[in-house]
């Protein structure tokens, strides 16, 4: 049977691309059965039986290897989060934030800094330092000069990439200079209350004339640390991660345990000592998401 990718659902029909062609396709019944352990998403390879050129049915979902829900949109390459460096000033506590939720939810991350015309050079070179020091790429681009466009423009190449960030930072122009003619929505994130401007009535895949898809989604609706624990949050800190075997305990939080070999690591400045405040300030709001929402 032939395969292709959904890259749209919408009004029960899942749109499926095969090559150059695009199947508008139903999922079989076995799909709908209240215990179906999977349910087709924008993203997923599929195999489908045609029943004409135009028109199908999803017969099987290949296994995914990453699943976002909010957006509902799976095998995302990576996340593209954008943050300025000045107007509005750049927010490392927030772009931790986002790391935290792509980190979870297994997507690599490209940090894009805009507005880099703006910054002093120095600047610029230390929130670039911070974050490669993590082990993430950080591309400071200007739609003034057009520095990181062709930068950022090789890395989405055969990608499936989705757009999220900081409001007010200039997504949608920077999007524009990438994508003359597509116009895609941008999920501006509050910087205040860590939510969602705008939530979108589907997704879309949309092919890059250089191979790959970014998705048309307004990225991550919500910042709240919904179904993560405090050893997944933890989890989330990729420099935390590459030290944790040498704790003490195993399944070390690196708060106050003896013998923790992050904490120490903060000491010494071999961590950041503001990406470690962060992380103790998300434990917080981690508590006290989960004192709202106990099941009882």
């Amino acid at each position: 049977m032939p395969e292709g990718r959904i890259v749209k659902a919408l009004s029960g029909f899942y749109y499926v691309a095969d090559g150059d062609r695009v199947i508008q396709c139903r999922a079989r019944g076995l799909f709908k059965k209240k215990d179906a352990k999977v349910n087709p998403l924008v993203g997923d390879w599929v195999v489908y039986e045609s029943v004409s050129e135009t028109e199908g049915y999803i017969m099987q979902v290949h296994e995914r290897k990453s699943e976002l829900l909010r957006p509902p949109v799976s095998n995302v390459d990576q996340a593209i989060l954008v943050f300025s460096l000045k107007e509005p000033a750049f927010s490392s506590l927030l772009l931790d934030k986002f790391l935290v939720h792509t980190e979870h939810a297994g997507i690599d991350s490209v940090i894009v800094l805009s507005k880099a015309d703006l910054a002093g050079a120095e600047e610029t070179a230390e929130v670039i330092r911070k974050y490669e020091r993590v082990g993430y790429r950080v591309i400071p681009t200007s739609k003034q000069d057009g520095r990181g466009v062709n930068e950022l423009r090789a890395e989405l190449r055969d990608r499936i990439s989705v757009f999220a960030g900081q409001s007010g930072v200039g997504k949608s122009s920077l999007i524009n200079l990438l994508f003359p003619g597509i116009e895609l929505q941008t999920g501006d994130v509050s910087q205040k209350l860590g939510r969602g401007r705008h939530t979108t009535r589907h997704v879309e895949l949309i092919p890059l004339a250089e191979g790959g898809y970014v998705a048309d989604t307004p990225g991550f609706s919500s910042l709240e640390f919904i179904g993560l624990s405090e050893l997944d949050l933890a989890r989330s800190f990729r420099e935390f991660e590459q030290l944790a075997d040498g704790c003490r305990f195993r399944g070390c939080l690196h708060l106050s345990e003896p013998g923790c070999a992050v904490r120490e690591a903060v000491e010494t400045d071999e961590i950041d000592p503001a990406r470690y405040e962060h992380y103790k300030q998300f434990t917080e709001e981690l508590k006290e998401y989960q004192r709202r929402n106990k099941p009882w």
